[in-house]
């Protein structure tokens, strides 16, 4: 066994430290009629020609948050020979179910289902609470360069173009605001690109091409925020529901196997960790209703609702990014950008996460409370 297979398997916590699903009643109860409660099931069948395979399926935010609650999680195998672990990255910042078969195995399924409670979120900025502040621990983690969320060289000069016009007293909000603006009015929804994208914010810089989807315009707008000294996070997710705001592009429920959604938060003393969603204004300006204007009504109403407020008919995962998936064969070499899709290997190596039909996975969703 290698080193960092051994480190990889410290790290693992127990597979059923979370509760089982069952009673359901009894997790419903503790909802208040704030809090929608939804079972999201995803489920992976993989052909291995000599039984070996490895799945890693993205599991709900390890805490738990004002606005978002786990209530239980319940993998299940078809093999009794398969290993089920939920493993937790060492920063803690994601988990997922790691799944592993040996020689012997015949069948590679593995289902896992997940009960959360989520509430929309509403931030008044007029009410500051001076307790809300980070650490400088997290506050250099919050602001750190990334492999794709560099904070230097083309990113530091344009987070600076954004504010430039701000007064030297402007507050976090401010300059958070003036970034989102940027972002919001320079990047534009590539409807040909693969996935979410990969959220490679130099070369998006770099090239003049700003156009993408969700883990690129959202990329976009926390490396500029980290470059002009704010703490930001991706917050990468799947819809859930249909959208209850009357926008037929921000929601999906049922089959919601590409329904995955990467959003955004910087952190402002004084509120707390703030959501924005810049690339669904850009979803809604391409997709809503055929296409619609920058001045159309629905365009202004969403792009001034999703600075501060989220609706919450999406399920959070995780805020990490550049992960080595824990037991890998690839090791460092397999690292992907983020985790929003089920991954899988075999002997014959990665699959192609972004190609459900062939990978054979699905991800289902219901709203039950």
């Amino acid at each position: 066994m290698t080193t960092s297979r051994r480190s990889a398997i410290k790290t693992i916590i127990g597979a059923f430290a979370v509760p089982t699903l069952s009673p359901i009643t009894s997790v419903l109860a503790q909802s208040s009629s704030e809090w929608t409660t939804y079972e999201i099931v995803t489920e992976v069948n993989l052909e291995s020609p000599n039984g070996t395979a490895e799945t890693w399926i993205p599991l709900p935010l390890i805490l738990d948050t004002n606005y978002f609650k786990t209530l239980a999680i319940r993998p299940e195998a078809s093999d009794p020979k398969a290993v089920n672990q939920i493993y937790e990255t060492p920063n803690k910042q994601a988990r997922m179910l790691w799944t592993k078969w040996d020689k012997s195995a015949n069948n590679h399924s593995v289902k896992v289902s997940m009960l959360v409670s989520t509430r929309n979120r509403n931030l008044d900025f007029s009410s500051p609470n001076p307790a809300l502040k980070l650490s400088k621990e997290e506050q250099r983690f919050w602001t750190r360069g990334t492999k794709y969320l560099p904070t230097d060289g083309i990113v530091k000069a344009k987070a600076q173009e954004c504010i430039a016009n701000l007064p030297a007293n402007a507050s976090d909000v401010d300059k958070a605001k003036a970034i989102y603006n940027w972002v919001v009015d320079n990047t534009h929804r590539n409807p040909k690109t693969r996935g979410c994208g990969q959220g490679d914010v130099k070369l998006m810089l770099e090239t003049n091409n700003l156009g993408g989807k969700c883990a690129d315009i959202n990329a976009v707008f926390v490396a500029l925020a980290r470059a002009a000294g704010l703490p930001a996070r991706d917050v990468y997710g799947i819809r859930i529901a249909d959208s209850a705001r009357g926008y037929k592009s921000l929601g999906k429920g049922g089959d919601i196997t590409k329904a995955q959604h990467c959003r955004a938060e910087f952190y402002a003393s004084g509120f707390g960790w703030v959501p924005v969603d810049p690339a669904d204004v850009r979803k809604v300006i391409l997709e809503e209703t055929g296409g619609l204007a920058v001045t159309d009504p629905k365009v202004i109403a969403i792009r001034d609702y999703l600075f501060g407020n989220w609706e919450m008919n999406w399920m959070a995962y995780n805020y990490d990014h550049d992960l080595t998936l824990p037991g890998s064969a690839l090791g460092k070499k397999g690292e992907i950008p983020f985790l929003m899709y089920p991954q899988a290997e075999n002997t014959e190596g990665r699959f192609d996460s972004l190609d459900p039909d062939n990978f054979k996975y699905k991800i289902t969703s219901r709203r039950i409370g």
